[in-house]
């Protein structure tokens, strides 16, 4: 165990977390030498430890302070840096800090659209003057549902795309925390080229592709599509929202929103935070059991339309946070072999391509063929 730089070509910032191992273990299978850091080195190399096989990739364990001449230090010499340290809001800024100062490109798992706006608005023409990425939100929550709207917009003349999003299983503690920090921020969805706030008390019910039943979904914090989509001339419109296929997790998640507009809203941001925090780790507090692709089931399913057409995509899966250790690794793999397709901000498709992107996914087993109906 190190906890000094070593010169591997992927940092990957945050490994005692389940998302982060789950990078790390995709990475040995692309054979990609990383660094495995966080806060606690011991923490980190006790992740590392349930990862069968570890020893065949070269690898380090680094500790590290979070801020930004520490992971400046830490990042040197690196290509790639891969971040799972949120809420990101919070926590993500440091890190974003240390990847431009250190000539990184940057990717994270975010799932939250006010990040997400926040790292474009800040940072974005900074990354793409240096040549470097800026891609925040590469994660099955996101990016698997991006692919389908991009296979819906391979028909021409479609402007509007109806995105849901589900998974079957339950959030880690970083997800959970994630979920109750974006009540803090305002959500949006895409209406004609414009943001347009949501109700913090939105939800809908969404018939569930390839079943007889509905879910209950909420707008997630307004998700990253209206904001990866918003300067896509292809696109006016975008609605996106989803949640998890058990109807009581769900109505834990509507209640606790109404009762942070009516009772925690109104405090000052510390004790907000503070309420919050409490809130979350009451829910999950301990590492979730790896995933089974019997039981942790997903679908990404996006409606496309137009004034004369109609598209739909739907894309059966397995494994979610698989999925997002998946697309995190491949993003590194990439990233060390050519240039992105885009620099600065962008999306994981507009930077690796979603047909690219499906194909790793299919590749390794976490999705299958997209059922595509289009009506023209």
């Amino acid at each position: 165990m190190r906890t000094e730089p070593t010169g591997k070509p992927v940092v990957v910032y945050g490994v005692s977390g389940y998302t982060g191992r789950l990078i790390c273990e995709y990475l040995r299978e692309f054979n990609v030498p990383f660094i495995a850091a966080g806060r606690d080195a011991k923490k980190v190399q006790a992740a590392l430890d349930k990862i069968p096989g570890l020893d065949t990739v070269e690898h380090d364990v680094v500790e590290v302070s979070h801020d930004v001449a520490s992971l400046t230090g830490l990042f040197e010499g690196a290509s790639v840096v891969c971040n799972t340290v949120g809420p990101f809001i919070k926590y993500g800024p440091e890190a974003v800090e240390a990847a431009l100062a250190a000539g990184c490109h940057y990717t994270d798992t975010t799932g939250e659209q006010d990040w997400t706006l926040h790292a474009k608005n800040t940072w974005g023409e900074a990354f793409a003057e240096k040549g470097l990425l800026l891609s925040p939100g590469i994660a099955q929550m996101y990016t698997t549902s991006e692919i389908a709207a991009n296979i819906a917009l391979e028909t021409p003349g479609l402007d509007t795309l109806d995105i849901l999003v589900l998974w079957k299983g339950y959030p880690t503690f970083a997800s959970t925390q994630t979920i109750f920090t974006i009540l803090k921020a305002d959500w949006y969805h895409l209406v004609e080229n414009q943001y347009v706030a949501w109700d913090h008390k939105a939800t809908r019910e969404c018939v569930v592709p390839g079943s007889h039943g509905t879910a209950l979904t909420v707008p997630w914090g307004g998700m990253a599509h209206p904001v990866w989509f918003s300067d896509d001339p292809r696109v006016a419109n975008v609605t996106a929202t989803g949640g998890v296929f058990d109807r009581a997790v769900m109505d834990g998640v509507v209640a606790t929103t109404g009762m942070f507009e009516e009772q925690i809203k109104p405090l000052e941001p510390a004790a907000q935070e503070a309420a919050l925090a409490d809130i979350a780790a009451g829910l999950q507090s301990d590492m979730p059991p790896r995933e089974n692709p019997r039981i942790n089931t997903s679908i990404d399913s996006v409606y496309a339309s137009g004034p004369l057409g109609r598209a739909h995509v739907a894309i059966h899966g397995n494994q979610n946070y698989k999925q997002t250790g998946l697309l995190q690794a491949y993003a590194a793999y990439s990233l060390l072999q050519q240039p992105p397709k885009r620099v600065g901000f962008a999306s994981g498709c507009q930077a690796f391509g979603h047909r690219e992107l499906l194909g790793v996914l299919r590749q390794f087993g976490l999705v299958l063929k997209p059922i595509v109906t289009i009506h023209d």
